[in-house]
């Protein structure tokens, strides 16, 4: 058998080389790139490997390690799970910051390689710089917090370990079902370690992505169920990109008339002017979605797990209504006491579409959701216009951006109040023109999403919108779009503190507190005003502050035709949310205040529980 002398970082980094994959017949790498910051823990090792590899494999160097892990996720989602990058951080401070990466890709399903440098195996140098000593447990290093965010986790001690835990690795990466992150733990003394691997090892591996056909039964189940219903409701989640099963849901919606709402994941389906599209559902979705989600006798949930949002907390949908569940994760698929029909959305919709053949759901039922779709698009036309005030409110900024994307451009947001007026407001007839990462909804995403978004579409103009608060949490990588040369347009809309929080926060009965930069504690003069332009402009971006949305408009049209990224900030009203649409949240409220505001809270929120009751 031939071998070949390799350390065993400079193995890890071969092996990635021979992984490709077949998309639309061309074949790929896998891994594209690599997300890398350096530092005693892995700079010797992977920093040399990944140097020897540099023409093929390339090497971004970030400003933060959470957020060059979302630009990755971004990146991987924007293309449908088919392509993935890695992550490497030293060992101690710059794996850890990883951590809430790895959670963001373990709840949105997105695979993502993180190589964590870790402490050294041998323990003689200890303890060394950075290293968590456990009094406890001596195996336990600071990388075992990956554990509970990692679909696959495994610390390489040996180097000849990688031949069985590297095949794993890949096979979670690319598995429809298992997909998310992998952390591979590495210490630094056995990265630079060497092995006589075989030289098959490193053979190229073409993935393909597999296709789960439905059990019979099931699918005879789900026929069975849906014939009987009368008025269906479709929700189409982020299951229905990754399956590539746009076309399929398409015939299938379109056969039958079936009126289709979407998740958040799951937005773009269908073209927002499509005949059956009738808007995004839950506590953010639309009036119509809503409305159609509390008469229907049925629904068809297509790759998504109906997360609260989505189901407004189970107190949504008609207490009567059943469901079908369509989704490749049997895990998925039996929530919500469900009908199961576990398997490929792109391979399933057909066969469902064909034993379907004669059945027709009630005309009334498909006129209603004709007649609500139109509704709520004229009420999206009135609430995104510009109303000519100099502190708009976030739905006119959604307008003004939305007019100002084309065809083929692409929206990125994360978390505040912002993700629900995009899911309510937010137009596209490109499937991927619309980003959210929701199932986390973490703040700081939004800016490295956006350069991962535009590194995986460079030829889609990529409008970040964040508000102030993430943008603070995190903008590095404003600098770093700029030195690699991903243009990003970001709008900032500057609202003075958390004011989706601070609105929830009043909804449940409590005062303005910690929140608004007006109400936390602060010197005599309160909390600066931040130039958001000015400090963009800093991180290397162009970059302007405007006054109303006319403006505004005229700064996109500029930002459209920059050849760097562009930050446009704005105020806003951080009070004026969209009323129209959504639905109930379980926030749990005190059961005991002084405050009278508190008990009415608690009044209302124990009838919503009621409702609740009656879907479990």
């Amino acid at each position: 058998m031939s071998t070949i002398r390799l350390t065993m970082a400079q193995a890890v980094i071969r092996y990635m080389q021979a992984q490709k994959v077949e998309i639309a017949g061309e074949i790929k790498p896998l891994f594209p790139g690599v997300w890398a910051i350096f530092g005693h823990g892995n700079v010797a090792g992977i920093g040399e490997a990944l140097y020897q590899a540099r023409e093929t494999l390339p090497t971004y160097r970030a400003h933060n390690e959470q957020a060059m892990a979302h630009a990755a996720i971004a990146y991987t989602k924007t293309l449908n799970r088919r392509q993935i990058m890695a992550c490497t951080a030293s060992a101690g401070p710059g794996s850890v910051n990883m951590v809430t990466a790895a959670a963001v890709a373990h709840v949105n399903r997105l695979p993502l390689l993180l190589l964590p440098g870790d402490t050294f195996a041998t323990r003689k140098p200890d303890p060394v710089l950075q290293q968590v000593e456990n009094f406890h447990d001596h195996t336990l290093t600071s990388n075992d917090c990956f554990k509970p965010v990692s679909r696959f986790f495994d610390r390489i001690t040996r180097p000849e370990q990688l031949l069985t835990s590297l095949p794993q690795a890949m096979r979670v990466l690319t598995d429809p079902v298992e997909c998310g992150p992998v952390t591979l733990a590495l210490p630094q003394d056995i990265q630079t370690e060497a092995y006589d691997y075989p030289e098959h090892f490193f053979a190229e591996k073409v993935h393909r992505l597999r296709r789960q056909a439905a059990d019979r039964d099931e699918l005879a189940d789900a026929i069975a169920l849906i014939r009987q219903a009368k008025r269906p409701l479709v929700v189409a989640g982020g299951g229905v990109h990754y399956a590539e099963a746009l076309q399929e849901l398409d015939a299938f919606a379109s056969a039958y008339r079936l009126p289709v709402t979407e998740t958040q994941a799951g937005k773009g389906a269908l073209p927002w002017d499509h005949a059956h599209n009738v808007g995004t559902l839950g506590v953010t979705g639309s009036t119509s979605a809503n409305a159609l989600a509390a008469e229907t006798d049925l629904v068809i949930a297509i790759g998504t797990r109906l997360g609260d949002f989505a189901s407004g907390s189970r107190t949504l949908m008609h207490p009567q209504a059943k469901i079908v569940c369509l989704n490749v994760a049997s895990f998925d698929a039996v929530k919500h006491r469900g009908q199961p029909l576990v398997g490929d959305a792109r391979l399933t919709l057909p066969e469902l579409t064909a034993g379907l053949d004669g059945w027709q759901p009630e005309a009334a039922w498909v006129e209603l959701a004709a007649n609500l779709r139109d509704e709520w698009n004229a009420t999206v036309d009135r609430v995104t216009a510009d109303r000519g005030t100099d502190l708009p409110c976030d739905a006119e900024v959604v307008g003004a951006v939305n007019r100002a994307a084309g065809e083929r451009d692409i929206v990125v947001c994360a978390a505040g109040g912002l993700p629900g007026e995009l899911q309510k407001l937010w137009r596209t007839r490109f499937h991927r023109g619309y980003h959210m990462e929701y199932g986390y909804s973490c703040m700081g995403y939004e800016l490295a999403g956006g350069l991962g978004t535009k590194m995986a579409m460079p030829d889609s103009e990529v409008f970040v919108m964040v508000g102030d608060g993430s943008y603070l949490m995190m903008n590095s990588e404003i600098a770093t779009s700029v030195m690699l040369g991903y243009k990003i347009i970001a709008v900032v809309l500057d609202n003075r503190g958390y004011g989706c929080i601070h609105r929830l926060q009043q909804f449940c009965g409590g005062p303005g507190f910690n929140n608004r930069l007006e109400d936390c504690l602060s010197v005599e003069a309160g909390a600066p005003k931040t130039d958001f332009a000015a400090h963009a402009a800093a991180l290397g971006a162009r970059s302007e502050q405007v006054a109303n949305i006319q403006e505004l408009e005229q700064a996109l049209e500029r930002a459209k035709v920059s050849d760097i990224s562009y930050v446009i900030a704005i105020d806003t009203d951080g009070l004026n949310d969209t009323q129209e649409g959504g639905a109930w949240w379980d926030v749990a409220v005190p059961e005991v205040s002084p405050r009278e505001e508190v008990r009415q809270a608690r009044e209302r929120y124990e009838s919503y529980k009621a409702r609740q009751a009656k879907n479990l």
